[in-house]
């Protein structure tokens, strides 16, 4: 099956790790509105008059500090482990090696996975819900790590988090077939 731009649709070869597909546009996004808060305020400082070198680099500051928050984490995985990166670092964490998977706040919702080698990492769900090839990694390693009895906290939050996951895709699916 092939698309378009000659890429496969199908899944990747092992050992050819699975990123997040939207990564770029979402960071390219987070520049546009720090490059539109910028000029806007540039802008509004020069028509008040009062624009100085100073203060233009102050709203260039703020810019790079807008973009530095807007900017998602890079998310990839294969098979048995999960990666986060943000802006200094990256976390890894073994997916068939699993020891807890929780769920962190109320409105704005981490996923955090912890393995048996003591390393964690946390993530926004709407993640894995926007890329089902992630999603098939992380339930792939933790159905492994329930198998070999590693994983003991957590199946209730991975059975809620497949049943929302897989409704989404469900109802995205009969919605592009105009099903819905």
């Amino acid at each position: 099956m092939e698309r378009r731009n000659g890429r496969s649709a199908r899944r990747p070869a092992r050992g050819h790790a699975v990123g997040q597909r939207r990564w770029r546009a979402d960071a390219r996004g987070a520049g546009y509105i720090a490059l539109a808060f910028a000029a806007l305020t540039t802008l509004l400082d020069w028509g008040s008059g009062g624009l100085t070198i100073p203060r233009a680099d102050l709203w260039s500051l703020l810019a790079i500090i807008v973009f530095a928050v807007l900017r998602p984490p890079r998310v990839t995985a294969d098979e048995g482990w999960l990666t986060v990166r943000g802006w200094f670092r990256g976390r890894r964490v073994r997916t068939d090696a699993l020891v807890s998977i929780g769920q962190d706040g109320r409105i704005a919702t981490r996923l955090v996975l912890r393995d048996a080698h003591g390393r964690s990492v946390a993530l926004d769900p709407r993640v894995l819900l926007a890329d089902p090839l992630l999603w098939h990694e992380l339930e792939t390693g933790a159905r492994r790590s329930l198998a070999r009895g590693t994983l003991r906290h957590g199946e209730e939050t991975l059975r809620r988090l497949a049943e929302h996951i897989d409704g989404e895709t469900a109802h995205a699916v009969l919605k592009a077939s105009g099903l819905e």
